[in-house]
């Protein structure tokens, strides 16, 4: 049940990002494939730091890989801006 969350918490921060219109650029299932790899190496991440894991479902572990894939599309967005 972990997996399937922080699959869930990486889209749901890709459509998230999609409604803030700055910066954006047309490349959107390259964001998605971004927010989809960031969350889940995030909740690998969270469950190496023992929070949550791959079958268990654990708010904190939710919540990290959300926020780290919302943060990688900021970088992301920054990034391809000054170009």
């Amino acid at each position: 049940m972990g997996i399937p969350l922080w699959l869930a918490s990486g889209i749901a921060a890709w459509a998230l990002a999609r409604i803030v219109p700055p910066g954006r650029r047309p490349g959107w299932l390259a964001e998605l494939i971004l927010s989809v790899l960031t969350a889940l190496l995030l909740g690998a991440v969270a469950t190496a730091m023992d929070f949550g894991g791959w079958q268990e479902p654990d708010w904190r572990a939710v919540v990290f890989a959300g926020v780290g894939a919302l943060g990688t599309i900021g970088v992301w967005r920054a990034l391809s801006a000054r170009q």
